[in-house]
């Protein structure tokens, strides 16, 4: 069997999935390939002989790792770390580092990287479509245990309000009435809609500007911004379902932004995406951006639940009946959140024509 060639190894590099960086003995970038370059966002030219330093800070001893494999020249590996690099992001990541002879050079260190950080929004996706039917669940049971005697409680009410003859004791019973209905309601906002979808063929720019035009009577001291790609293809999907979901959404915002605060909304295709655990081949990424203070880390967790909510005046109901009607085009929404920018993601799968009939 021929042993490989140098150039027969770097083209393998060169192919590699994961993020490599070859670095000398003073810590210094000998070489990356274009993986590296992607996952660092820095060109191969900029980063020769350039300190590691420079592309990633130092924390969870990760250099002191890497200074002892290339003293000992012993491999090593680390899984599911968080690095911080100097674009300002963190990147979850497994890593592993060999002692190598790279070129001319003394001994080097060949350093991998793999991306978990899909795989981590993969979970994390997984994680809220199943607290979401969870949830559904649990208030279809409580909404059978509530109507009942509620049902009972409003049918004595009507019969006893019969028996009355003066207004002055019938104001009681219709106390009772009206309270009935108003409860019966809460737990049908609750339910989310039951309709089945009616779908078909819609402009997903047509329906933000719609929401646009909508809230924009209702705060106009707000900024609204449109970064919209024209090349997405129209959506399959309910029109007064997205728009009510998108509404919702919008409406949580203008609350958490002052007077002159800004909403952008931001449209982008995703190809080759997961939801949960389905692939597919096309996705629309619909973005409602705020620069209010951002979401508390106690509410992150249960924002999707029903009743949860960091207003006063809200019912905790807006966001998770969005979930819902998003879950029914089987699509789902996600958030990030930072003081100063957070960012509600609605993903809608897109189908081809025969898809849709499927």
């Amino acid at each position: 069997m021929t042993q490989p060639t140098q150039q027969s190894v770097q083209t393998i590099l060169e192919n590699m999935h994961s993020a490599v960086i070859v670095i000398n003995q003073q810590l210094c970038i000998e070489y990356m390939n274009p993986s590296a370059e992607m996952m660092f966002q820095i060109s191969r030219a900029r980063s020769k002989l350039r300190p590691l330093q420079e592309l990633i800070i130092d924390e969870a001893g990760f250099f002191s790792r890497i200074t002892s494999s290339l003293k000992t020249q012993h491999p090593f590996s680390a899984y599911e770390e968080d690095l911080a690099v100097r674009t300002g992001q963190s990147l979850a990541v497994d890593y592993m580092a060999s002692p190598i002879e790279f070129g001319n050079s003394d001994q080097c260190l060949l350093l991998e990287f793999v991306s978990r950080g899909r795989h981590r929004k993969i979970e994390q996706e997984k994680h809220l479509l199943k607290q979401s039917e969870a949830s559904r669940s649990l208030l279809r049971g409580l909404a059978h245990e509530i109507k009942n005697p509620l049902g009972g409680i409003r049918g004595a009410a009507q019969l006893l309000d019969r028996q009355f003859n003066n207004d002055q004791d019938r104001e009681f019973t219709h106390v009772i009435i009206r309270e009935a209905d108003r409860l019966k309601k809460l737990v049908d906002r609750m339910l989310g809609p039951r309709d089945i979808p009616n779908k078909s063929q819609l402009n997903i720019h047509k329906i933000l500007e719609h929401v646009r035009s909508l809230v924009r009577v209702e705060s106009s001291n707000v900024n609204f911004l449109a970064d919209y790609d024209p090349s997405l293809p129209d959506i399959y999907g309910d029109e007064s379902m997205i728009i009510q979901a998108i509404l919702n959404i919008t409406r949580n915002a203008i609350k958490e932004v002052s007077d002159d605060g800004q909403i952008t909304f931001r449209t982008r295709p995703l190809r080759n995406y997961t939801i949960g655990e389905k692939f597919y081949p096309l996705v629309a990424k619909i973005d409602v951006i705020d620069n209010g203070p951002g979401i508390p880390e106690d509410l992150k967790e249960k924002l999707f639940l029903p009743m949860v909510t960091g207003h006063a005046e809200g019912t905790g109901l807006g966001l998770s009946i969005a979930q819902t009607l998003i879950n029914q085009h089987n699509g789902l929404i996600e958030f990030t959140s930072t003081p100063g920018h957070t960012v509600f993601t609605l993903l809608l799968p897109l189908y081809t024509c025969f898809e849709q009939t499927l």
